[in-house]
C-alpha cells in the first residue's frame, strides 16, 4: 500500500479490523478515536476507513467508511438517510451578478422551504421539469411508500410536502463562482424527516435483537444477512436514499427557477450545465478487486471512484470543491464529505458571538443571526488542510468561493 505526501494513510493503534485513517490520530478527538476502534471491533466488520474530516458522530463516527461481511448497522449510517450534495455550473458569470444579493436570497427562501418549514402541497415535478430521466417513476416511487415500515406509514403526506425543501443544521443552497468567475449553485440535504423517521424506528428495532446485546456499544447494533430485519431496513433505506436525491434535484430546479427569473428581469438568459450529484450517508455493495462482496457504509463520505465527479463543501463562508475521484481501492473508493466539525454546536454558540459570525462570513450574503452562531466557519475544520489530506483519493476540479448561502 503506498502513501500520499503527508504520509497517509496511518494505522490506527488499538483497532480489530485493518482501520487505516487519512488523518493523525493525536490530531482526533479521543472519543472518535474510541468510537473508532468500537466499529473495528465488531466481528463483521473486514475493514474501517477513516477520512480527513472525521468528528465524533452518534454510534458512528462522521467521516468512516466501514465496510462490512453479510451485516448492515443502521446507525452507522445515520438518522439522515441519503443525505448529500447537489451542483451545477451556470452560464453567469460575476460580472453579471449584482452588487447586492440579498434580494435573490430572500426569494430562495420563499421559493424553498429551510428549517422545519413544508411546502404547502406536493411540487408539481413536471412544471419543473424534474420527471425524466434519472428522476423519472414519480408514481412508482410514492406507491412504494405504503412498503415502508408500519411506523411511519402516517408521514406519507408530510414527506411530500417536504420533498424539495432543505431542512436546518450544516444544509444550506449556495450560490458560488469558481476561479474563472463562473457562477456555481450547490445545495445539501438529504432525506428529510422521514428519512429520520425510518432509520430511528430500525435502529431501535436493532438494538433488541440477541446477537446485539452484548456489544460494546448498543448504537452499533447490526442486522444481519438473510433475516428479514435486514431485507427490511435495506428496503426503507434504498427508498429513502432515493428520496434524497428526488429531493435534491426537486430543490434545484427550484433554486434554478429563482435565479433564471431573476435574472430574466434584467435581460439575461441562463442556462445550466450537467448536475453533479453525490450522497454522502449511504450503503453500497461493492466488490474489492480480489473478489469481496462488501457492504459498504458512508456515512460522512463520498464515493471516489476513477473519474467520479463528487462534492466536498465546506461551511458558511469559507466555499468548496468540485473533486474527481482517482480510484483508490486503499480507502475503498471514497473521500471526505466536507471538512468536518471541530467542535460540537454547543461549544460553538458558547464560544462564538454574532459578531463573530458576521467577521467570518464578510462578503457572504447569508443569515447572521443567533440562530446559525453554530455553523460558524471557526466550528470547521479548515478546509484546504482536509483537501491536502486526501491528494490520493481525488483530484480538485474546480474551487468554488461563497458568494451567497441559504441556511435553515
Amino acid at each position: 500500500m503506498s502513501t500520499n505526501n503527508h504520509g497517509f494513510p496511518v494505522a490506527l493503534p488499538g483497532a480489530g479490523a485493518e482501520t487505516l485513517m487519512w488523518a493523525h490520530p493525536h490530531e482526533v478527538e479521543h472519543q472518535a478515536l474510541e468510537q473508532l476502534r468500537n466499529i473495528s471491533r465488531l466481528p463483521w466488520v473486514h475493514g474501517l476507513r477513516v477520512m480527513p474530516d472525521v468528528h465524533l458522530g452518534k454510534g458512528a463516527t462522521v467521516g468512516s467508511v466501514v465496510a462490512m461481511r453479510d451485516a448492515v448497522s443502521p446507525a452507522a449510517v445515520g438518522v439522515d438517510i441519503g443525505c448529500g450534495m447537489q451542483a451545477v455550473r451556470t452560464s453567469l458569470t460575476v460580472e453579471d451578478l449584482p452588487e447586492d444579493l440579498r434580494s435573490l436570497r430572500l426569494a430562495t427562501e420563499r421559493a424553498v422551504p429551510v428549517g422545519f418549514r413544508s411546502h404547502d402541497s406536493a411540487p408539481d415535478v413536471r412544471r419543473l421539469g424534474v420527471n425524466h430521466g434519472r428522476y423519472d417513476g414519480w408514481t412508482a416511487f410514492w406507491t412504494g411508500f405504503g412498503d415502508l415500515h408500519p411506523g411511519v406509514q402516517d408521514r406519507e403526506s408530510k414527506a411530500m410536502k417536504q420533498m424539495g425543501s432543505l431542512g436546518g443544521g450544516n444544509h444550506f443552497l449556495e450560490l458560488t463562482s469558481d476561479e474563472d468567475g463562473q457562477v456555481w449553485l450547490m445545495l445539501h440535504s438529504g432525506s428529510r424527516n422521514i428519512g429520520k423517521e425510518i432509520a430511528e424506528r430500525h435502529i431501535h428495532g436493532a438494538k433488541g435483537l440477541e446477537h446485539n446485546l452484548d456489544l460494546p456499544d448498543r448504537d452499533l447494533a447490526v442486522f444481519l444477512a438473510g433475516t428479514p430485519e435486514m431485507d427490511a431496513y435495506l428496503r426503507d433505506l434504498h427508498w429513502a436514499q432515493e428520496y434524497a436525491a428526488r429531493n435534491r434535484a426537486v430543490m434545484m430546479a427550484l433554486f434554478c427557477e429563482v435565479v433564471s427569473t431573476a435574472f430574466a428581469k434584467a435581460g439575461l438568459e441562463v442556462s445550466y450545465g450537467e448536475q453533479i450529484s453525490a450522497h454522502h450517508n449511504y450503503v453500497a455493495t461493492e466488490t474489492l478487486s480480489d473478489g469481496t462482496e462488501l457492504i459498504v457504509t458512508r456515512k460522512g463520505a463520498i464515493r471516489a471512484g476513477d473519474g467520479e465527479l463528487g462534492l466536498i463543501p465546506g461551511s458558511m463562508g469559507t466555499g468548496s470543491y468540485v473533486v474527481k475521484g482517482l480510484g483508490n481501492e486503499a480507502s475503498y473508493w471514497s473521500a471526505s464529505h466536507g471538512a468536518g466539525r471541530k467542535m460540537s454546536r454547543n461549544k460553538a454558540k458558547r464560544t462564538f458571538t454574532v459578531e463573530d459570525l458576521a467577521a467570518q462570513t464578510e462578503g457572504v450574503e447569508c443569515r447572521k443571526d443567533a440562530g446559525v452562531v453554530d455553523e460558524i466557519p471557526g466550528a470547521y475544520k479548515d478546509l484546504g488542510a482536509v483537501i491536502e489530506a486526501q491528494t490520493d483519493l481525488v483530484e480538485v476540479v474546480a474551487k468554488l468561493t461563497t458568494l451567497m448561502c441559504v441556511k435553515g
